[in-house]
């Protein structure tokens, strides 16, 4: 059975998508790193989702659904760079916002619904959402006060879902990634 990630994307990721006029469209790709600088998707694996979330306000809005398709270099992300001036995916500029340019950066390509901002998960969901780390340890959201997140700082990062927090975010999300 696959697994379920959430990644923030942060207001700069955020502000850059709008601008682009990439709402409403579905990233064919999303950037991975071994920097800080940028969330490592090293534990996600072809199958996996990954539910890109981002806090506007203290409210934590669902962006995007995406489904891990393949995770290496392929055409479609243009030469490789020759020289650490070149962009490092030329053939995802449309999308660069989302990584290209962070330290390491790698491609996971990816199936996805559209970039939306109007999705924001309700506090009693917020409140029952649970993430499991490599030992089976669970653990929620800090800093959840009446339905809203005070604080991010439990969000940053690549965190695996448990299975039935998942499940309740699928449901709440809906299917709306086209299939293979």
């Amino acid at each position: 059975m696959p697994d379920a990630f959430t990644v923030l994307w942060t207001h700069d990721t955020c502000r850059a998508l709008r601008r682009a006029g990439r709402v409403g469209e579905r990233p064919p790709v999303a950037f991975s790193g071994v920097h800080s600088s940028l969330p490592s998707w090293s534990a996600a694996r072809i199958g996996d989702e990954v539910y890109a979330l981002h806090v506007n306000r203290c409210v934590v809005h669902v962006v995007c659904r995406m489904r891990v398709i393949d995770m290496e270099r392929r055409d479609c992300c243009g030469t490789a760079p020759a020289t650490w001036q070149d962009p490092a995916f030329p053939g995802h500029d449309d999308w660069s916002m989302l990584g290209a340019g962070g330290c390491g950066a790698a491609a996971v390509h990816v199936e996805a619904t559209p970039v939306r901002f109007e999705m924001p998960i309700p506090g009693d969901l917020l409140t029952r959402l649970t993430w499991r780390n490599r030992r089976g340890r669970t653990r929620g959201l800090k800093y959840v006060v009446d339905g809203r997140l005070e604080r991010a700082v439990s969000l940053q990062g690549f965190y695996r879902l448990t299975s039935e927090s998942a499940n309740e975010l699928a449901e709440f999300v809906g299917n709306d990634i086209p299939s293979s």
